[in-house]
């Protein structure tokens, strides 16, 4: 009999885990996972950053690369760089038997470079190359200097994760932007069906920001109550549909379908429950259709596995959600507006891990190596 997970990915959403330590690898933690029916794993920077200062495990290597005289930056890579090989190792079966629709690990690109197009680019090709595995997904940042980047590496046949997405207009970019890349990758005789890209689209930290705002009109007499928690589903519900109009195959992209290219799956990210008066598994129950992904951190993945729903509702209450949006809308709340800041948010706390990290190493390489 099937897990909650299983019957899931049969409906054609696949669970990624949005968690990543080199324990994780040693101790089968990872491989139980996947033998559970988690299909892939997403990290970012404030993944990295908890992994790396929060564990022992690491200071072997450390030392080892503090001896070889890695600066600070060559000491991070030194680090991720093989938790990322061995994930990405341990998910290949995964890989080969969906024929590369999953088994993927990702690692992000420095969130320092978020809005320098071509330093984002040279990052990517760099870890990419390093890597140097098939079911690797770099992670750019969807920022509008980040959308030149995806067009330039997918067109280079690299794996890439578009993340921070939280808007349906920046959503669209990203869409059209690996079909660009794709474009330039078949006209310079390149193999579409191998390269895979998948959109992060965050989801819970709309609520929290829209839900915000609500309470503050609510003080003032509006009717809000009904719109408490919903204007996040009512974003995702509208983007997928978006992709299935972009993706379809009688459209634009029939032709690359033709050649073996894939949809850029829709990703749903930042899908643990925020508000503990909300169900905890809300943000996957209502999200599940065909060619999805889900990434869940572990306690959302254990509440999946224990209760969570296992029918599509990704296609069910489109008018609904229109309206939703509508009503948020007409009660003055600014949804673009509420996601550009969302997406500077997102690059910020990521910037601010990265910063932390790399200042927990500096200081553990000094004193592994000091000076004089």
């Amino acid at each position: 009999m099937n897990n909650r997970v299983q019957t899931l990915y049969e409906l054609g959403q696949s669970i990624w885990y949005d968690q990543l330590s080199r324990q994780m690898i040693d101790s089968g933690e990872l491989q139980r996972l996947i033998d559970l029916g988690v299909v892939g794993v997403t990290s970012n920077p404030t993944i990295l950053m908890k992994a790396i200062t929060g564990s022992s495990r690491y200071d072997a290597l450390l030392g080892e690369l503090v001896d070889a005289g890695k600066n600070t930056q060559e000491v991070y890579e030194g680090l991720v760089v093989p938790d990322i090989a061995d994930a990405a190792d341990l998910l290949r079966p995964v890989y080969d038997r969906t024929n590369g629709v999953d088994g993927y690990v990702s690692l992000e690109v420095s969130p320092k470079i978020a809005y320098d197009t071509e330093a984002t680019i040279q990052e990517a090709r760099s870890l990419f190359a390093r890597l140097d595995r098939p079911n690797v997904l770099i992670k750019v940042p969807a920022t509008e200097e980040g959308i030149p980047a995806v067009a330039t590496l997918i067109g280079e046949g690299i794996n890439v994760n578009i993340t921070l997405i939280f808007s349906i207009a920046m959503y669209r970019k990203v869409m059209q932007a690996y079909l660009d890349g794709l474009g330039v990758l078949d006209q310079n005789g390149g193999n579409v069906s191998k390269v895979a890209s998948v959109a992060s689209f965050f989801v819970s930290r709309v609520d929290t920001l829209v839900d915000q705002q609500l309470r503050e009109k609510r003080e003032t007499g509006a009717d809000v109550d009904h719109l408490l928690g919903r204007t996040a589903i009512a974003n995702a519900k509208l983007a997928y549909a978006c992709f299935e109009e972009v993706f379809d195959k009688n459209g634009a992209f029939g032709e690359l379908a033709g050649k073996g290219a894939r949809v850029q799956r829709p990703l749903w990210a930042s899908t643990s429950t925020k508000n503990p008066n909300d169900p905890d598994t809300m943000y996957v129950d209502q999200l599940v259709g065909p060619h999805t992904v889900n990434t869940l951190p572990p306690k959302t993945l254990e509440a999946v596995l224990d209760h969570g729903q296992t029918t599509v509702t990704l296609t069910k209450n489109l008018d609904e959600a229109r309206s939703t949006l509508a009503d948020i809308d007409r009660l003055g709340i600014d949804l673009q507006a509420v996601t550009d800041r969302l997406t500077v948010d997102g690059v910020n706390l990521f910037s601010k891990s990265f910063d932390d990290l790399l200042a927990n190493l500096s200081q553990k390489r000094a004193q592994l190596r000091p000076v004089g």
